[in-house]
C-alpha cells in the first residue's frame, strides 16, 4: 500500500470522496430517518458519535444532518488513505487548502487509524466533529476517558417498516383506516420487508448484496478487527447465532457445539459478534441480578434480510419475531432511551417473547405469533401472557399477529391482539 505523505495527495483524496458523495446523495433516494438529531447538539467541545451496523447509511444520515452548513466529509476506509496518528493534522490542513475555516468535521470510519482518539479530542475543542463507524472501537477505554461528558453516542439501525414503505414510494393516507386494497398492499410490502429487510442497498440489489454485506461484517469487522485466528469456528459461530435468530443459548452449549475448550473464548467471540451490530443480545428478566446473569440470553439478527441470506429455513414467525425485536431496539434508541428490554421465562418453562421496562417498572409484555385468525392463537401463549402479567404485575398485555385483531378477556385479563402491520406503523 502506497503511504500518503502530503497534504496534497490528502486533499485529492477529500475531492474525490466528495465528489463521489454528491453524486450519491443526488443520484440515491434519500428519505427522512425517524431518528431525530437535533442540531443543536452539534456544539464545540462535543463529539457525536454515530455507530450502527455497516451499511446502514451512516454517513448520509450525518451528511443531511449538517445540509446548509460548511461542512468536510473524510472516509478512512479510503485503500489509498495510509495515515499514522501523528499524520492526522495533515487532514485538517488539508482540508484547510480546499475549503477554508469549515465549521464541522465528518469523519467516516476514522478507527482505522491506530491512536485517533488523541486527534479528535484536540479537535473538539475548536470544530464541531460527527464520527460514523460500524466498530466496537469507538468505544475504546482512552477515547471514553478523554470524553467522558463530551461526546453522545448514537445508533442508526436498517430501515424500520415505516421508512421502507416510504424508499419505496407507498404512503397509504392514513394508516389508522386503509382501505381493503391498502390493507392488502401493505401486507404483501411486509412480506417483501420480512425477506430482503431494511438495508438501502438491499432494495435495490437484494440477496446478492445480503451476502456480500455478511461476508464483510465477518470478515472486516471481527475477524480482521480483532485479529482472531480461528476464522472457521467464528463464521460457523456467526452463521449459527442469525440462522438461530429468536432461539435461546447458553455459552456452555455454544461451546459443546463448536468443540471450543473455553467458555470464556465463545463469549469474547459473541462479543466480538455484537460490537459488529450483527447481532444483540436480550437478557432474561428477573428480579434478581445474578439470575438474569448467569440465565441463557435469546440472540437476535439486527436485520431479517441477513437471516434470509444465510439461512433457507427461517420460519415466518422466527422472522416476524425477529423484525418485533429489532423493532423494539429502534424505538428504544431512537426515541425511549430509559427503556429496557427482556424476555421471560419461568421455572415451568413458560414464555413471553418480550418484556418492556422502565426503570423498575414493568410497563408491557409482548407475545408474537403467527395468526391470522382467532383459532391460529396458540393457548399457550395466551396463558403464559397471562401468569407472566401476575408475577411481574403488569396489564399491559399485547400478542402481535400476522393479521388478526381483536381485544379480549382471559382470566380477569383484557389482551390486546394487533397485526404485526399495523403495530410497526405505529408512532412510538
Amino acid at each position: 500500500m502506497v503511504c500518503v505523505n502530503t497534504v496534497s495527495e490528502i486533499a485529492e483524496i477529500i475531492k474525490d470522496q466528495e465528489k463521489a458523495m454528491r453524486d450519491l446523495l443526488r443520484g440515491e433516494k434519500i428519505i427522512q430517518r425517524e431518528y431525530i438529531l437535533n442540531k443543536n447538539a452539534i456544539q464545540l467541545g462535543v463529539t457525536n458519535i454515530i455507530k450502527g451496523v455497516r451499511r446502514c447509511s451512516k454517513s448520509v444520515f450525518a451528511l443531511m444532518l449538517s445540509m446548509n452548513e460548511p461542512i468536510d466529509y473524510l472516509n478512512f476506509e479510503d485503500e489509498r488513505l495510509n495515515l499514522k496518528a501523528e499524520e492526522l493534522n495533515r487532514v485538517v490542513e488539508a482540508i484547510y487548502t480546499i475549503k477554508g475555516n469549515v465549521n464541522l468535521l465528518v469523519f467516516d470510519e476514522i478507527q482505522e487509524v491506530l491512536g485517533w482518539e488523541k486527534f479528535v479530542s484536540r479537535l473538539v475543542n475548536s470544530k464541531k466533529v460527527i464520527l460514523t463507524g460500524s466498530s466496537a472501537r469507538m468505544l475504546s477505554s482512552e477515547f471514553a476517558s478523554r470524553l467522558t461528558g463530551r461526546r453522545i453516542d448514537h445508533i442508526l439501525f436498517p430501515f424500520s417498516f415505516r421508512e421502507f414503505l416510504d424508499y419505496q414510494g407507498f404512503h397509504p393516507e392514513n394508516t389508522q383506516s386503509l382501505s381493503t386494497l391498502e390493507r392488502s398492499q401493505v401486507i404483501a410490502q411486509l412480506e417483501n420487508y420480512l425477506i430482503i429487510g431494511g438495508f438501502p442497498l438491499a432494495l435495490k440489489l437484494g440477496k446478492p448484496f445480503l451476502v456480500s454485506l455478511y461476508g464483510d461484517i465477518i470478515e472486516r469487522d471481527v475477524v480482521q478487527r480483532y485479529s482472531l485466528r480461528k476464522t472457521s469456528i467464528i463464521k460457523d459461530l456467526a452463521r449459527y447465532l442469525v440462522s438461530n435468530s429468536g432461539q435461546e443459548i447458553s455459552f456452555n452449549k455454544l461451546r459443546n457445539i463448536f468443540h471450543v475448550k473455553s467458555k470464556h473464548a465463545i463469549q469474547d467471540w459473541v462479543g466480538f459478534l455484537e460490537s459488529s451490530y450483527l447481532i444483540f443480545k436480550l437478557e432474561r428478566f428477573s428480579h434478581k441480578l445474578k439470575e438474569s446473569i448467569i440465565a441463557p440470553k435469546k440472540v437476535y439478527a439486527i436485520d431479517t434480510g441477513l437471516v434470509n441470506a444465510i439461512s433457507a429455513n427461517a420460519s415466518k414467525e422466527r422472522l416476524m419475531e425477529t423484525v418485533v425485536a429489532v423493532e423494539l431496539q429502534r424505538r428504544k434508541n431512537y426515541h425511549q432511551k430509559d427503556t429496557q428490554l427482556n424476555y421471560w421465562k419461568s421455572h415451568a418453562q413458560e414464555e413471553v417473547d418480550f418484556v418492556v421496562r422502565r426503570g423498575e417498572d414493568v410497563v408491557e409484555l409482548i407475545q408474537v405469533t403467527y395468526a391470522s385468525i382467532e383459532r391460529d392463537v396458540r393457548e399457550r401463549e395466551v396463558k403464559n401472557l397471562v401468569k407472566a402479567s401476575h408475577d411481574l404485575k403488569c396489564n399491559n398485555l399485547k400478542v402481535i399477529t400476522w393479521d388478526y385483531r381483536q381485544t379480549m378477556e382471559y382470566s380477569e385479563k383484557r389482551i390486546e391482539f394487533i397485526p404485526l402491520w399495523e403495530w410497526l406503523l405505529q408512532i412510538a
